[in-house]
């Protein structure tokens, strides 16, 4: 930014104009005059720069687009034909991987841009003579595991054409640049340092080629570069969905498996979704042993690794370009805020069997060989008893998860391009064996012994727990806990792993990716009862589980937490809240309090354990939907006391502005309280309301409802605090 620069710099202006209007032939006729005044007013503005008006460039002009209902633009250039729709869809193919043919597109803004050329400087040369300098003193370096005498250059001393062969280090007054062996500088006539390579050189620091070995450094430069591709198949994927549930929510979760489906990183998402995928991907593996380049697979079933049915995972294997060789997994997992069942929002308080809670999809091929099966996917989505009420939304949002793990497929193939597939590989299994190890230190820590506890439901059926700690193994044991429940709160064999993996990646006391191996060490006996129902090819015949996913979850990791005595118990529910009528459904989950523990209060108004999503805005969900919030404020007084307190949940007043269902699946609202620990004192419990409109009385709903509403009704939300810590 020096001033020299900046005076050579061409002056730019720009002028623009909020639109939000669809892209229609009468949309750009309505648009010339705008165009034609911001052209005017900025080509004024270059002008009094002190620009001749020769040397002002043409007005350039943009106009920034998107799909109706996503949050991301692109700016697109006028095309020579005028055909902005076009450019656009072929610039979101190229960006994202794919089209939405029949959405609609918006124009948001419409932009201008004018620039006045500043003369080109001449550039001082100086005559480029070549040789080869001598260094001014030699010192001893290391490259890779090669000692070497390397010449040391002062940059003052060197002319136009000298030529420097690697190993050599030049020192100039503010820094100090090193040739590596294989490489070549020449100091051009402009005075610059050119560096090139002189062949082919093996990947790696210093010219040597990585060895699959296990390196710490390294070890960290690649848990690093993993959950990066898995932070940014996050990114796109919010990026391009449509629903509120994954652009403002983020209730979503992106990882990278290796190829027999284990989880390699994840990046920092959902814990349900995370510690559960592994066993969706190895299921869809073992169906699809004929997997073939191109293909992306759809799945939401709770009895092969998903949680609940809401819960779509978009799995795509990424294939050797060459050989075809399977390598890795990459998938997404998004809450789609409809996928049918017999209340909108498909969280339905009061189900029996999973077909009640939605569509179910098994194990469906979305994309075969590189040929979208998207309208048999659509047949689907609408079949059954219980259709989906937004077939286009869930179109768009799997759309959206298969961009975002296009995202990841490109990301490591770059990975092995730069690194070999051999390192790739071989550092997903060292990532897996170092959280292995770590598991084992952590839990060394740990007295040996038996640590037990007990919890309950609202309705009264035990979660009992018993953990046997032996030296850097583990056991934990579900027996004891309650039969399979005729309730939606029945929970799956990959939510209860879900819930340990993350319990015990709590434990370990470092930043490591959450992985597969962290469970290596753990033995999990989980018997048929409430948390393992039989498994049935009829969905009608399936204990429903919608509720086991976002409750009973939280209730698990409450009682191993307590058990382990790490953690008196959080609000342990989502507070899962979901409105809406034929023609959309809506869902949230509404944070409450974390748990004290032996060292720190707990957290007033977050989400906690299992849920790691956020509340949609107040702006936002206004905006978009027919509500309006009169109250969101924390719930003074609901943490339990002690030496350390546990947090306060939080109040949600909602006004509803028309007739819509409404319902709410929620816990802690009954005898159970947040319990406290070695004395502390437990949270309050939740409290759920209705004031009719022409009322002035609350009516309590309790902790699970289905109603209709109607304009002016308000209902109220107190979420429950958190068990305190040791005697207050």
């Amino acid at each position: 930014m020096s001033a020299y620069g900046i005076g050579l710099a061409d002056v730019r202006r720009f002028g623009e104009r909020t639109v939000l209007q669809p892209y229609s032939a009468s949309t750009l006729e309505r648009l010339e005059p705008v165009f034609v005044e911001l052209e005017t007013s900025a080509t004024a503005e270059v002008f009094a720069e002190g620009v001749d008006a020769a040397l002002i460039q043409q007005p350039v002009r943009w106009l920034e687009m998107r799909y109706r209902g996503v949050e991301a633009t692109i700016n697109v250039l006028r095309p020579d034909d005028g055909d902005y729709a076009g450019r656009y869809e072929l610039m979101h193919q190229q960006l994202y991987g794919y089209r939405h043919t029949e959405r609609e597109i918006e124009i948001v803004v419409a932009r201008v841009e004018v620039v006045g050329t500043m003369p080109e400087p001449e550039e001082t040369t100086v005559e480029s003579v070549p040789r080869i300098p001598q260094p001014a003193e030699t010192t001893e370096t290391v490259f890779g595991d090669n000692r070497r005498t390397t010449g040391v250059f002062v940059r003052n001393d060197l002319h136009a054409g000298d030529e420097i062969a690697g190993p050599a280090i030049i020192c100039e007054p503010t820094s100090t640049v090193v040739i590596d062996p294989g490489w070549s500088a020449t100091i051009t006539n402009r005075g610059e340092i050119l560096i090139g390579s002189d062949g082919a050189q093996p990947v790696g620091f210093g010219g040597a080629p990585i060895s699959t070995d296990a390196d710490p450094i390294r070890l960290e430069i690649f848990n690093n570069l993993f959950a990066s591709i898995a932070e940014q198949m996050g990114i796109t994927l919010q990026r391009t969905s449509f629903s509120t549930n994954v652009k403002e929510r983020l209730d979503f979760s992106c990882a990278v498996f290796d190829k027999q489906g284990n989880l390699v990183v994840n990046a920092p998402h959902i814990p349900v979704h995370l510690g559960a995928m592994s066993e969706t991907v190895q299921c869809i593996l073992a169906d699809n042993p004929d997997m073939a380049p191109g293909d992306v697979y759809v799945t939401n079933d709770p009895y092969r690794g998903g949680s609940h049915l809401p819960d779509v995972t978009v799995v795509t294997p990424v294939h050797h370009h060459a050989t075809g060789e399977l390598l890795f997994f990459t998938a997404s997992r998004a809450h789609h805020a409809e996928i049918g069942g017999i209340v909108p929002g498909s969280m339905p308080p009061f189900s029996t069997r999973l077909s009640e809670e939605g569509v179910l999809i098994r194990n469906f091929k979305l994309i075969d060989r590189g040929v979208s099966r998207e309208t048999q996917l659509k047949e689907l989505l609408l079949s059954g008893p219980f259709p989906t009420r937004a077939i286009h939304d869930n179109l768009a949002d799997v759309a959206a998860q298969v961009a975002a793990n296009n995202s990841g497929v490109r990301q490591l193939g770059e990975l092995v391009e730069r690194y070999t597939l051999p390192v790739v590989q071989a550092y997903m299994q060292h990532i897996q064996r170092a959280a292995a190890e770590k598991m084992r230190l952590a839990l060394a820590k740990i007295p040996d012994g038996r640590y037990q506890r007990i919890d309950h439901l609202d309705d009264g059926s035990p979660i009992a727990v018993t953990i046997t700690v032996d030296g850097q193994r583990a056991t934990v044991d579900f027996t004891g806990t309650g039969p399979v429940l005729p309730s939606n709160l029945n929970a799956n064999r990959a939510i209860v792993t879900a819930a340990v993996l993350y319990v015990f990646r709590c434990l370990i006391d470092e930043d490591i990716p959450l992985n597969g191996g962290v469970l290596e060490p753990v033995e999990i006996v989980l018997p048929v009862c409430l948390l393992n129902p039989p498994a049935h090819d009829d969905p009608a015949q399936c204990a429903a589980v919608v509720g086991g996913n976002v409750e009973t979850s939280q209730r698990v990791v409450d009682t191993l937490l307590g058990a382990l005595e790490v953690a008196a118990a959080s609000q342990g529910t989502m507070n899962n809240l979901t409105f809406g009528d034929e023609t959309f459904g809506y869902y949230e989950t509404i944070c409450g309090g974390s748990g004290a523990t032996p060292v720190a209060d707990g957290t007033s108004g977050v989400h906690t354990h299992m849920t790691n999503t956020r509340l949609t805005d107040v702006e936002v969900i206004e905006r978009r939907y027919p509500v309006r919030v009169l109250e969101f404020s924390l719930c003074r007084g609901s943490g339990g006391a002690g030496r350390h307190c546990g947090g306060d949940g939080v109040v949600r007043r909602i006004e509803f502005l028309q007739s819509l269902k409404v319902s709410m699946l929620s816990e802690r609202r009954g005898a159970y309280s947040p319990f406290g620990l070695r004395g502390g004192r437990p949270g309050a419990c939740g409290h759920n309301s209705i004031r009719r409109a022409a009322s002035d009385e609350d009516k309590n709903l309790g902790g699970k409802f289905a109603i209709d509403v109607n304009p002016g009704d308000v209902l109220t939300i107190e979420t429950p605090g958190a068990g305190g810590y040791g005697e207050p």
